[in-house]
Order: C-alpha cells, then structure tokens, then sequence
C-alpha cells in the first residue's frame, strides 16, 4: 500500500545548504516508487543535490522554507550524463538532452511537483563544461566533452499527467522548465525569475499554463516550441495560457520586489531584454489551438508566433492582453523558410490567428509590427480587433529608415533583424484575408513614416482603423496590393 509522505531527512537528507543531499533525496524518491508511489516531502531547510531522478506516481512537495539548490562545480559530484539525446542536428543543445537537470524524467506517468519551497539554479546554466562552444550537433567544439554540469532546473520527456504548482525558480539555468513530448500538463501558480527560458513547451499536447510570473531578461519567458528533439515532428496543440505575466526585469528583481532595470542584460541576439510569449522558433511540428488570454507584458520584447521550419501554425485566439515598454514588435507573425529539418519537408503555413482587445504602450516604435510571409507564401486569414498602440519615437542613434525591406527568408526570425521598418505602425507582407477591425495607432514624438504599409497583401479590410498622420508622410502607403477595403476610417481615406 503507497504511503503519502517520505519525507527525505529520514533517508539521510542534512539540508544545511553544504551537505550533499543528492543521494538521500533520490533514496526517498526509490522508497515511494518501491511503495507504489508517493509523496516525497522536503521540510524547511537548504538541500544541495545534483540530479534528481522521478519516478512513476512521486510527488514531489516543496514545503515552506524548503530551498532545493543546485550544486555546483566545487560540491563533490556531477549532474547526470546528458544521454543520448535526440541523434540529429535540427536543433541546439539544450533541446536534445534532458537527464543533465536539476530533477529530470523521463517516459514517466503521473508526477507532480509542488509547494510553496524554492528551486534555486544559481550554478546550473550549461553548467561546467570545458567550452561554451558547441557545433550544430551540440558537441563541445573540439576534442572538449561534459565535464558533469547541468543546464535545466526541471527536465521532462515523453511524460504525461503531469503537474507543477505553486513552487518559485530562481536562475533555473539555460530552461527553468523544459518539457518535450508531455501530455496532460497543469502548470499553475509559479514565480520564475531566470537567466535564460523561463518555460519552454515543446511537441506537448493539452496543456494549461496558468496563474504564473515569468521573470526572464535574458532569453524567452513563456515559449511554445515543435522541435525535432523526439526525432520526429511533433505539434504542440491544446494548450491555454491565461493569468499570466511576463517581464524583462534584472535577475531576481522581481522576486525581491525592485524590479531593477540597472544591469545589461547578456540576451543571446545582443538586441535587449526578452521576457516574452513567443511560438517558435523550433517550429518542424506546429502549433494547433492554442489560445492566450488575460496576460500581462511589462518591459518585455512583444507577442511573437513564428514558423519557419515546416510546421503549421493555425488555430490561435489571443485576447486581453496589456503590454507596456515593448522593446521590439508588439506584434511579430512570421512564416519564413530556415527549414532546420530533415529535406523534402514543405514550407509551413500560418493562418487563422485571431488577437483581440489588446492595450499596447510605449512600444518600440523601430521595428513597428509585422506580419509577413515570403514570397509565393502567404500568411492567411489574420484577425486583428480592438487594438491600441502607442509608440515611442525612434532615438537619433537608430535612424536608418529601410527603405527596401529585405525578404531574410532563411534567417532567424527576430524584428530586430529586418531593421528600422519603413513604418511606425505595422508593416504587412505577404498575406492574404487580413481583417483590421477598431485599431487605433500613435506616436508620441517626432514621426515621418506611415503608419502602416502594405506590400503584396491581398483582400485586406479596414474597419474604424484610425492612426495619426506623419507630417509628409501618407498614413497608408500600398505595393502590389489588391482587394483593400477600407470602412469608417477617416486617416486612412484622406
């Protein structure tokens, strides 16, 4: 008969923060699992552990006071050994290996992790390796191996039935949470504060995001991915994400309240603070009914729904959502064709997205919004409702308007990447069957540039879509575009 509570200092646990806890934590773990599953509780104290293997039907319960912290280089051990990993190239290291974690799992049924404890990761991150430098295939450059570091706070593949609640991540390394192929996933009422991923969805399917606040200035808060890490392509669908709030503050500020904005952020692009929701950029599977709702972004870079690797990206309502001080595109839809996949594979489609009731301010007005497809592939049937946005003006050090938008279908989908844009507002190319419906655009400085350009977009529509007008500038300015409609909208018909 499975007994509910294993409480990890009667198996050895010391929790003063400088005796290793690893073993006596994992003996606790065996004991539930031997048990028929279980509850293995973490009382108040500093548990210093490497690798924590799951097992089926263990729940792991933080307590108040528990701080469960991540060993380092000079502690006595080495995390687990990465494993096989995915077998291909088709995406970076991080995303092929799960057991080099914190706590990690794998092929499990049943697991939760939760309380109101602390997972501090401050020595995770890519651990301690011989190099930072990895190839495609995610192999120390060289002759350099794993040297027994870790990268993941929480690491889980092919799972399912799977619950996180209530638990804080502090710097939770290079993903505080990286879940591939996990179904039935709860994630609800969790603080991150990170260094890199706060948490990184990948081929999961029914998944509920909820109630959590993701801290991240250096890389993504909240992110859907479809990778190729399984070794073949998996959608990520069914998932909601609601109550949330994700932001680009220092490290551990939010957490403590200050919410400073004092350090340089080290993001990997070099293009400021991150700490957003985004979809993509691994993208080989898609991304299938997934719906957004009642978020907040603060100081973080906008929404982004990518798909640049073959994969569907179709079936999305996002609504009620507030941002203020965006650092790059509010909005940023992007199909392209990277296509890091096996060959043979088509180009993805983007289509049937629907964002509503959205309240944007102080958004960084270089990289306006975008949505764009590449030529002879359209992004489709786009819905854009009560929208409004004011952007700040552009800073004299950064002026160098675009004038010819290069296509960049193979490249990295990020704003920054295309440029200064040629307008303030939105720029929309390569699409087909755009609604924009009570849209309202501003400019609270100087501004020269039209508010929106559309550039190959066919059947388009404008309802009560009203933006201020540059001085010599058109608001609406057209190439190669067909089938626009524009009602109720007095800036854009004069």
């Amino acid at each position: 008969m499975a007994s509910d509570n294993f409480n990890i200092r009667n198996y050895g646990a010391v929790g003063d923060g400088e005796t290793l806890d690893t073993e006596a934590i994992n003996k606790a773990i065996e004991a539930a699992s031997e048990a028929g599953g279980g509850k293995v509780y973490f009382p108040a104290g500093t548990y210093l552990s490497y690798s924590i293997r799951l097992k089926d039907d263990i729940h792991l319960y933080l307590g108040a006071g528990a701080i469960l912290k991540a060993a380092g280089e000079n502690d006595g051990g080495r995390y687990d050994a990465p494993g096989e990993g995915a077998g291909n190239e088709y995406q970076d290291y991080g995303h092929s290996y799960w057991r080099n974690s914190l706590i990690w799992g794998e092929n499990l049924n049943n697991i939760t992790i939760s309380g109101p404890g602390v997972i501090q990761g401050e020595n995770l991150s890519r651990g301690f390796y011989a190099s930072e430098n990895w190839d495609k295939k995610g192999i120390p450059a060289g002759n350099l191996m794993w040297e027994g570091g870790g990268n993941k706070a929480i690491g889980l593949k092919l799972c399912t039935n799977v619950i996180l609640k209530d638990f804080t991540i502090i710097k939770g390394g290079h993903f505080g949470i990286l879940a591939t192929g996990v179904d039935n996933f709860t994630i609800d009422n969790l603080k991150i504060d990170t260094n890199r991923d706060g948490i990184d969805i990948d081929a999961c399917r029914n998944v509920r995001i909820s109630n959590c606040t993701v801290n991240s200035p250096n890389d993504d808060a909240i992110v859907l991915k479809s990778s190729f890490g399984l070794g073949f392509a998996r959608a990520t669908e069914n998932v909601t994400i609601t109550n949330c709030q994700v932001s680009g503050y220092d490290v551990g500020t939010m957490i403590a309240g200050t919410y400073q904005t004092k350090e340089g952020h080290l993001v990997p692009d070099q293009e400021g603070p991150t700490g957003r929701i985004k979809f993509g950029t691994e993208s080989n599977g898609g991304f299938k009914n997934i719906t957004i709702s009642n978020c907040v972004f603060d100081r973080s870079r906008g929404l982004a729904l990518e798909t640049v690797d073959g994969g569907l990206l179709e079936d999305v309502n996002i609504s009620n959502i507030i941002m203020r001080n965006v650092t790059n595109s509010p909005f940023f839809l992007r199909l392209a064709g990277r296509m890091r996949g096996p060959e043979g594979v088509e180009r993805g489609k983007l289509r049937r997205v629907s964002i509503s009731d959205v309240t944007v301010y102080n958004a960084d007005s270089h990289f306006s919004s975008i949505i764009s497809g590449i030529p002879g592939h359209d992004i489709e049937d786009i819905r854009f409702n009560n929208i409004d946005i004011w952007y700040r003006p552009l800073d004299s050090a950064r002026t160098q308007i675009q004038k010819i938008v290069p296509e960049y279908v193979k490249t990295y989908p990020e704003p920054a990447k295309f440029g200064v844009m040629p307008s303030y507002g939105f720029f929309i190319r390569h699409a087909k069957g755009i609604e924009m419906n009570n849209i309202n655009i501003h400019y609270t400085g100087d501004e020269s540039r039209p508010a929106i350009i559309l550039d190959d977009v066919e059947e388009i529509e404008f309802n009560n879509v009203e933006a201020q007008k540059a001085e010599n500038s058109p608001v609406l300015k057209t190439r190669k575009s067909k089938g626009i409609k524009i009602k109720n909208s007095n800036s854009l018909q004069n």
